[in-house]
């Protein structure tokens, strides 16, 4: 009997609803909107675990018991599963791979299950590794995210990706998630120190450059005001990016990355190595800060962008109060292989995305090496010829 060979290709969509709230006090006089966020099901009342930045509860005292009142408040609606939850703040969450294997014990301890509720109150990085244990825990509890960060609430904290650090390489080990929902929380801003607080503004600087000529614009005439945290400006500027990120991850056409290009990864390729390179001592908004300086450079000697932008931009980012230079440039050896681990962490060939002009994104798929050392040494002469001002 002739054994039949049948192929099977299917194209198909699934649907898929991002959530995104903008807030003045969400645990006070706005606290509906996180009440209405936490949809029950058969009609009892939603089960929810609450995680929260310990940076954030030591920045910010009544926070935990703000959230118990919250609870406390809708007992018809919301049922706190156990104790609030600690975790630390920054890289170091993503650094230690025994406290992702932590988050998954509470979880299992507490039955949570696909239905239940995570709540995760921090910056970006515990944003991310919460992020990473709620998608793996039963293939996915639902995850609502209140970023406490400028550059979570303009960036990350509205992306599909979550992840941890491992092999000494950012963001090794991750997945592709929406979140149930997203609440950018103007009081949360009020916990940052004023390197934090600055440090969120080099990824609206990043999208602006892509995608809108009038907020690059715009931040450039605010950015002394914003740097003195002027909320009238800065908050603004962290919707508009938020709104220019959530459009690119709805509207973009690959959420999930399954093409050559990231565009969102503007400047990306030095700042993950520069961060790994500073045992992650350099923040990530600064970080980015250079990278997007080295290669907007890059794209004036490269690819034709106007030299009065990528001056523009260096000045801009100056004025924010980035220093646009690190030990970590040095050794550039070692940075450039962090071009490798770039196209490595999307696969296929290198692709990079560049500017031909602000507001016009171009991929290139290799790189002119001694223009990128240009470009870097002029990024840090600038800095240099700045450091009294930056």
């Amino acid at each position: 009997m002739t054994e039949i060979i049948e192929n099977l290709t299917v194209d198909f969509n699934v649907p898929f609803v991002h959530r995104l709230r903008f807030t003045q006090d969400v645990f006070g006089e706005d606290q509906h909107v996180l009440k209405a966020l936490l949809e029950s099901s058969d009609e009892q009342p939603a089960r929810v675990q609450f995680w929260v930045d310990q940076n954030v509860a030591d920045g910010a005292p009544q926070l935990v018991n703000r959230i118990k009142q919250f609870a406390n408040a809708h007992p018809a609606e919301v049922q706190r599963v156990g104790s609030i939850q600690f975790v630390p703040g920054g890289e170091e969450i993503k650094n230690d791979i025994h406290i992702l294997e932590r988050m998954l014990k509470v979880f299992n301890v507490s039955d949570l299950d696909r239905r239940s509720y995570v709540v995760a109150v921090g910056g970006g990085a515990v944003l991310d590794a919460i992020g990473f244990a709620v998608a793996i825990a039963h293939r996915g509890l639902r995850l609502v995210r209140i970023p406490t960060t400028t550059l979570s609430q303009g960036d990350s904290g509205i992306g599909v990706k979550n992840s941890v650090n491992l092999f000494a390489k950012k963001n090794w080990l991750g997945s592709f998630a929406v979140p149930w929902g997203v609440v950018n929380d103007a009081e949360m801003l009020t916990t940052l120190s004023n390197r934090d607080f600055v440090s969120g503004f080099s990824e609206a600087v990043k999208v602006s450059l892509l995608k809108s000529p009038a907020d690059f614009e715009q931040i450039c005439r605010d950015a002394g005001e914003i740097r003195n945290r002027d909320m009238a400006k800065a908050l603004p500027v962290i919707k508009s990016s938020a709104k220019m990120h959530l459009d690119h991850i709805t509207r973009g056409g690959d959420p999930f990355e399954m093409l050559e290009a990231r565009p969102l990864d503007y400047g990306h390729w030095s700042a993950h190595k520069m961060e790994a390179m500073s045992d992650f001592t350099l923040r990530h908004g600064e970080a980015v800060a250079i990278g997007v300086a080295i290669d907007t450079v890059y794209s004036s000697l490269e690819l034709g962008l106007d030299k009065t932008v990528a001056q523009q931009v260096m000045q801009c980012l100056c004025d924010l109060g980035f220093s646009l230079t690190h030990q970590t440039l040095e050794d550039v050896e070692t940075l450039f292989r962090g071009l490798e681990e770039f196209r490595q962490h999307l696969g296929g060939r290198l692709t990079l995305t560049m500017l031909k002009a602000v507001g016009q994104a171009v991929d290139v798929h290799s790189v002119n090496r001694d223009n990128m050392l240009r470009a870097i040494e002029t990024v840090k002469a600038f800095a240099a010829a700045q450091q009294h001002v930056c």
